[in-house]
């Protein structure tokens, strides 16, 4: 007769997707991911009022500063990756950060010119969520196969969505106790925090034999523009790049014209700030139950193609809601949907397309996707809503012209899962003709 103990187990593991085995390290990342994104959001709802007292008439250059800066970025992330094993390589990311969290606690605290550290924090933040979110799913995709990936992200992305659920909470909660400056330093304690779930992951990735053979853990050698020319020599990432394009686009249109409508009816700092930790929570609850009851079973029944065409369909009908309704209401809901669509199903979507791709392609390539292309469609939608809102368009103009896009994008969503699922297959045959040939 089994024992009910490892009996309860086995059921607990089989609900979540996972086998027995895969229990330790699933946990191991689903509290990397928790403590990343509450540190993370802790500090979200600061930012987006930073950019009101920064001045909306310089979102469009502080934008473009979080590109040049993405630009400068890339090239030495690249040159690190080449020369630091991974787990070192992640430790350096994440202590240059919580070094940065505790100068800019310094900074605030002596109110030296706070419109210019407003402004320094809004790009220093859009840069930080964005490496620190890239480096934690090139680390995912390097421990775990496509089938893990598969069964397993979208628990993993629950963690992080849980987080992101408590981190308005405690912002909201501490600046009723403590100054604003105080929320860099409880941020830096949870990426301090990370690095130890990175060092129960790293053992458990090197006593695998079978998907972590060779050298996972070692530098990656090559040329620190390395993830600039793997992703324009190859289409399947080309592809990917697109579809952050059509992503990024729509998001940064939907945020640029959000924060004017709550810059308009609210002039207080601290009820804009306390609105948008709320959205933030809403945001994350609705995430976390769409993450804990439906991502597995959608992508388990669907495949990826389900999950990557949410956002476009979603979007088509939000513009088309914007072109009838053009209200502040309609654009808050409009965006937490899209919101949690991102983060409970495209999310864990498009880390899956990386588990296919080389292990070069998935931090230096990646990496590249995820903060230069992200923030560079930031800046140059940015310049082109004020540019084309000189020559007399409205917003409403500019949701009519997204709308027949979306049906682009949702092609190119169809395509990319197409290709996930041939090279997954060609991986498998790949991997049990290597394990034939060894026996």
């Amino acid at each position: 007769m089994s024992k009910p103990g490892p009996t309860i187990l086995i059921r607990w593991a089989h609900s979540l997707g996972a086998k027995r085995e895969e229990l330790v390290p699933l946990a191991w990342a689903f509290v990397y991911f928790f403590c990343l994104l509450c540190g993370y959001s802790i500090l979200r709802p600061v930012r987006d009022e930073m950019a009101i007292e920064g001045g909306l008439q310089y979102l469009p250059w502080m934008m473009t500063a979080t590109f040049l800066t993405m630009l400068a970025a890339t090239p030495l992330f690249g040159w690190l990756s080449a020369r630091c094993s991974r787990y070192r390589l992640i430790l350096t990311v994440y202590a240059f950060f919580i070094a940065n969290l505790l100068t800019f606690y310094a900074l605030m605290t002596s109110h030296l010119h706070p419109e210019w550290v407003a402004r320094g924090f809004f790009v220093w933040l859009s840069v930080m969520n964005l490496f620190i979110v890239s480096v934690f799913w090139s680390f995912m995709a390097d421990l775990f196969t496509p089938d893990q990936g598969a069964r397993l992200f979208g628990v993993i992305a629950a963690g992080g969505s849980s987080g992101a659920l408590l981190g308005p909470l405690f912002t909201t909660g501490l600046t009723f106790l403590f100054p604003i400056p105080v929320l860099m330093v409880v941020s830096s304690l949870f990426l301090g925090a990370c690095i130890g779930c990175v060092y129960r992951l790293e053992r458990w990735g090197r006593t695998q034999t079978m998907h972590h053979r060779g050298q996972q853990g070692e530098p990656l050698r090559g040329s620190f523009l390395a993830g600039i020319r793997l992703t324009v020599s190859s289409l399947y990432l080309l592809g990917i790049c697109g579809y952050l394009a059509f992503l990024t686009m729509t998001a940064t249109f939907l945020y640029l014209e959000q924060t004017r409508l709550v810059s308009a009816y609210l002039d207080q700092p601290e009820a804009r700030t306390r609105l948008f930790s709320s959205l933030d929570f809403t945001t994350g609850l609705l995430t976390w139950v769409t993450q804990m009851f439906v991502t597995k079973r959608v992508i388990s029944r669907f495949g990826l193609v389900a999950p990557l065409l949410f956002l476009p369909v979603l979007s088509l009908i939000g513009f088309l809601g914007i072109v009838l309704w053009p209200t502040l209401a309609v654009y808050v809901v409009f965006s937490v949907l899209r919101r949690v669509g991102e983060y409970a199903l495209s999310k864990p979507a498009r880390e899956v397309l990386f588990t296919v791709v080389s292990r070069e392609e998935k931090y230096k390539a990646k990496n590249f996707i995820d903060t230069a292309i992200s923030r560079g469609g930031d800046a140059s939608t940015a310049w082109l809503v004020t540019a084309v809102k000189a020559l007399g368009a409205t917003s409403i103009h500019i949701a009519w012209a997204l709308v027949p896009l979306m049906g682009l994008w949702a092609w190119l969503a169809t395509v990319l899962a197409r290709q996930e699922k041939v090279r997954s297959a060609s991986t498998v045959s790949s991997t049990t003709e290597s394990s034939s040939s060894t026996a």
